[in-house]
């Protein structure tokens, strides 16, 4: 398949198609690996990075709480910075766009793997955050352009998603063996070589088309004040109590919150446009994508955890547990799509979401130090199952229910509602496992549990059978 611009498109390569020249062809299957294989850094720093915490820990110090700012700081400004990198996706150009998170974002893994103390691990974690932030939406605003035809283009969507989940489900091992056989640093040193190698690919994709998407300053400040307060109200609030300092942070979130949605709601380009929200195909995604996000982020994050400091198991043996849920994750994102086309979205996104719910975090729920490791590793798989049909499934029904030029806007407004809820489970599970470890572990799972069955209730409800 060839894609080729209109000679009247204004491009990210200048002004050749206004000045009517013919328009440089693409390749549609570079701007897909180009993708792919930044979505699998971006994510592989999220269940990796787990993994690697209490090396992290030991090596450079700092309480459980500072390890929960090095996981969060990432998911936290990428969440918060989405929804702006989503009109820039539009406004700029999504090739362009892309090229430059992805550059910052290789820079700032070497500064990660390069990091003195915990203060600039989590600095540089901030970097990588906020490149992140800019690649998702431009990743999936390349396949919807690169790929017009539903069907090619649900294929390419799976294609991400398999890296995506490859990544977060393959990440404990990854991270578990670097950081085994040669130290914590080697997790992020491994994103320059796939930076580089992505960035290669993308110069052969297609320029993409631009639309007029103004910069919103406010509702982008009150956004990230709104995370960034709550975030720390979770997590000091659980390790500290309910102090003045804590209270104060609810209380700016509650506030900031609040003036998000008025700036919103009043502003004629607003970059979170509100009325998307009347539309079932928006709205079931942004919600369920929440819950799944928040059991998976939070369920790796706590059983790392789990397997290093209550089990005495190394990071690579940790990470081993994770492998037969990361053979079954790659396997059911692919199939996902096929069984959209044959049963509908609604009955593919209730399966997922039951699976990871029940079996997933109900099961693990149970375990304790004296559980055999292969029934804990087997009851990890339906919470890969579970998430690799409902992810698909729930990114391609958001991508089909918008307009091709709102395709960035979209996509940036179903990962912030991801992100937000991977960082919102680590501060509150890293706040229940601050008492006692166990007892925190099961209420952590069982939350979690209880977020993706109420979910399921809801899509089933409120989609329609086919």
């Amino acid at each position: 398949m060839r894609v080729t611009q209109s000679a009247t498109t204004t491009n990210d390569k200048g002004d050749a198609g206004a000045r009517g020249e013919p328009e440089p062809a693409g390749s549609p299957t570079a701007a897909l690996v180009a993708a792919v294989l930044g979505f699998f850094v971006i994510t592989l720093d999220v269940s990796g990075v787990n993994v690697a915490l209490p090396a992290v820990g030991k090596d450079l110090g700092g309480s459980l709480s500072g390890l929960q700012w090095v996981a969060d700081s990432y998911t936290l400004m990428f969440a918060a910075l989405m929804l702006s990198a989503g009109a820039l996706s539009d406004s700029v150009g999504a090739r362009r766009a892309y090229g430059w998170g992805l550059a910052v974002f290789t820079l700032a893994s070497l500064a990660c793997g390069l990091a003195p103390a915990l203060g600039a691990l989590t600095a540089a974690r901030v970097v990588q955050g906020a490149a992140a932030a800019v690649m998702v939406p431009c990743s999936l605003a390349l396949i919807r352009q690169a790929f017009p035809d539903p069907d090619a283009r649900a294929r390419g969507i799976a294609l991400w998603t398999v890296g995506g989940a490859v990544a977060i489900a393959a990440g404990p091992v990854l991270g578990g063996l670097l950081t085994t056989e040669w130290s914590w640093r080697a997790v992020f040193w491994l994103n320059v070589p796939a930076g580089l190698a992505g960035f290669l690919t993308l110069l052969r994709a297609a320029p993409s088309t631009r639309r007029p998407a103004d910069f919103d300053l406010p509702g982008q400040l009150t956004a990230v004040a709104t995370l960034a307060a709550l975030t720390f109200a979770v997590i000091e609030g659980g390790h500290h109590g309910f102090t003045g300092t804590v209270l104060t942070a609810a209380g700016i979130a509650v506030l900031a919150g609040a003036v998000f949605v008025t700036v919103e709601a009043r502003r004629s380009a607003p970059m979170l446009p509100l009325e998307l929200f009347r539309q079932r195909g928006v709205s079931v995604p942004v919600v369920a994508g929440f819950a799944c996000n928040a059991a998976f982020y939070g369920g790796v994050f706590v059983l790392s955890l789990f397997f290093q400091e209550q089990r005495g198991q190394s990071a690579f043996s940790a990470g081993l547990m994770f492998v037969p849920m990361a053979v079954v994750t790659a396997h059911f994102n692919y199939f996902s799509p096929r069984a959209v086309s044959r049963y509908g979205p609604r009955k593919v996104i209730v399966a997922g979401l039951l699976l990871t719910g029940v079996p997933g975090c109900g099961g693990l729920a149970a375990v304790d130090t004296g559980t055999p490791p292969w029934v804990i590793a087997a009851l990890m798989i339906p919470l890969g199952i579970g998430g690799a049909l409902a992810m698909p499934a729930l990114t391609t029904l958001m991508l089909d229910s918008v307009a091709a030029e709102r395709a960035g806007t979209a996509a940036a407004l179903l990962n912030t509602s991801r992100q937000t809820g991977g960082a919102l489970s680590i501060a509150v599970f890293g706040a229940l496992l601050a008492g006692d470890f166990g007892p925190g572990m099961r209420e952590s799972l069982l939350l979690a549990a209880c977020l993706l069955l109420a979910n399921a209730l809801g899509v089933a409800a409120l989609l329609p059978r086919r």
